[in-house]
């Protein structure tokens, strides 16, 4: 199984360029920048890595991302991410960014995006990964603070593919975004939004008839809601699970308690994802490996995963189709 995962050709749709920063990268950038940090050790880093809930794991995500300055700084970021991706087969990844946790630090909107899209460049030149980058809305902020980041973005159009919601979504609910989704879709955007991680089955629902997204980030509490359940089956909505993190954050206890192995049973276009895989113990394989050992999922399984995260992408459909049989190949040899 773990040689069959770590060949398996695959996408990954929700990863925080911003939750891959490991540790030695962090220190490596703070001393660049000149930056204190409250840590004496990458292994006291590693330690404050025990979270409660996903409020206690944002803090220390936004202390982290503090550490990112210069281009070259989310430049480096993105290359690092990239560097793993390609060496676990990930064939093409969509890429969140959080330009307000920059920009509310003095750092230029277009400081963060040209590094972060001069690295995906490179990797789709040197490292055969195709990419699309996702700018998303903290939902802990104002819906005026995310419209007027949505402005900053629309000349960096050519270089966004869809807009996102996430952070802390206990009581920030998706309709509190809909004039902002409203322009976004009228400016030509795709749209994501996180919903049903901590958050109920409502919050899903939202952001299917309010945000009008095209896939659910998380989703997993949707098992709560048969009519929900029955709606993201007969629509192929997708869902992009992150199953370490979901364990983590303590969505579920275990990963023996996940759901994912009912989700694919149930007909729901479920995909597996690293989320912020610096933080919460892996990357693409290390998620595959765990959920795969954890729940009993085999061989046709993980073909579904692996294929419903190219059907789920933002490619192009002729994209789409040659990723599919690369993997088609792969499965039956």
């Amino acid at each position: 199984m773990e040689k069959f995962i770590q060949s398996l050709p695959k996408a990954e749709l929700h990863i925080h360029i911003e939750g891959s920063l490991e540790p030695e990268l962090m220190f490596s950038l703070a001393r660049r920048n000149g930056i204190p940090l409250r840590f004496d050790s990458i292994e006291a880093v590693r330690r404050a890595y025990a979270f409660s809930n996903l409020q206690s794991f944002l803090d220390i995500y936004y202390e982290g991302a503090n550490v990112l300055r210069e281009e070259q700084d989310f430049y480096d970021l993105t290359w690092a991410y990239l560097e793993k991706a390609a060496a676990q087969n990930v064939r093409h990844t969509e890429i969140f960014f959080d330009p307000q946790a920059h920009t509310d630090r003095g750092i230029a909107f277009e400081t963060v995006i040209s590094g972060i899209s001069r690295a995906l460049a490179v990797g789709r030149d040197k490292l055969a990964i195709s990419s699309g980058l996702i700018l998303c809305f903290l939902r802990h902020l104002s819906a005026t603070a995310a419209m007027k980041t949505l402005e900053e973005a629309l000349p960096y159009r050519d270089r966004i593919i869809a807009v996102g919601l996430d952070s802390s979504e206990v009581g920030h609910p998706p309709e509190k975004f809909k004039p902002v989704f409203d322009r976004a879709r009228e400016a030509g955007f795709l749209t994501v939004a996180h919903a049903g991680e901590e958050g109920p089955p409502d919050y899903i629902r939202q952001a299917l008839d309010i945000l009008g997204v095209s896939r659910i980030d998380h989703g997993v509490r949707c098992m709560e809601d048969a009519d929900l359940v029955d709606r993201l089956v007969a629509q192929q909505v997708p869902l992009t699970v992150c199953p370490l993190s979901n364990v983590k954050l303590r969505v579920f206890d275990t990963m023996a308690d996940h759901n994912l192995k009912t989700l694919l049973d149930r007909g729901i276009r479920a995909t597996v994802n690293s989320d912020d895989p610096a933080y919460f113990g892996g990357y693409m394989n290390e998620n595959y490996s765990t959920a795969q050992s954890a729940l009993g999922l085999g061989h046709q399984d993980l073909y579904r995963l692996a294929r419903n995260s190219f059907e789920a992408s933002f490619l192009a459909e002729d994209e789409k189709r040659e990723l599919i049989a690369e993997l088609d190949v792969f499965y039956r040899g």
